[in-house]
């Protein structure tokens, strides 16, 4: 089968854009934010929505949320922030047969599935155009199946989701850069307690 270029299909879909969308776009954290808010907010009004409740511990969750924040006022750009509740309990039952599987696998996925369809659910219930995710900036993660999760999502709910690789075109380098130039904080570990047993 051959491998689809999510980048090129995120620039075709812009490209096709009649005016600027909403969108909503999932966010883990700052460094992971900047990026794409740089490459995308010239397209769409974006609300960025912190739905992470892998993250532990909460203090973390929170500490990664007033990263957001800063970020957005030390860039300047009109967005808004949807802090959703902090549901670890829901994320350890969600991958609680797959706790042990190694960083990257299946575990990981049922992680993306889970934070995703309530982005989706969200964008549905409030009228946005599109939804998505910054989860491919990492190259930690597995954008082929992060993409395969929006598609199912988009048709489950039908809400356009737009395809994107965001570590393609040095997105990833870009991150890093922008994290220094605005002083962030950047987590050493994924955001659950078994990605933080695998860096430690």
């Amino acid at each position: 089968m051959m491998k689809v270029n999510y980048q090129q299909k995120m620039e075709s879909q812009i490209l096709a854009l009649k005016g600027k969308k909403r969108l909503l776009l999932h966010a883990c954290c700052a460094p992971c934010s900047s990026a794409v808010l740089e490459k995308l907010c010239d397209y769409f009004d974006i609300t960025i929505y912190y739905y992470n409740p892998n993250i532990s511990p909460e203090t973390e969750f929170n500490k990664r949320y007033d990263e957001l924040e800063k970020l957005i006022e030390k860039m300047k750009l009109n967005v808004k922030t949807v802090k959703a509740p902090y549901e670890n309990n829901l994320f350890e039952k969600t991958i609680e047969s797959f706790r042990e599987m190694p960083e990257g696998g299946i575990r990981c996925f049922r992680c993306y599935e889970l934070r995703m369809n309530q982005t989706a659910c969200f964008a549905k219930e409030n009228g946005y155009d599109y939804f998505t995710t910054t989860l491919s900036i990492s190259p930690y993660k597995n954008a082929d199946k992060l993409n395969e999760i929006g598609q199912k999502l988009a048709n489950q709910y039908g809400i356009s989701y737009l395809f994107a690789d965001f570590k393609k075109k040095d997105g990833y380098k870009r991150s890093i850069e922008l994290s220094s130039i605005y002083h962030l904080y950047r987590q050493n570990y994924c955001g659950c307690i078994y990605s933080k047993k695998k860096e430690g």
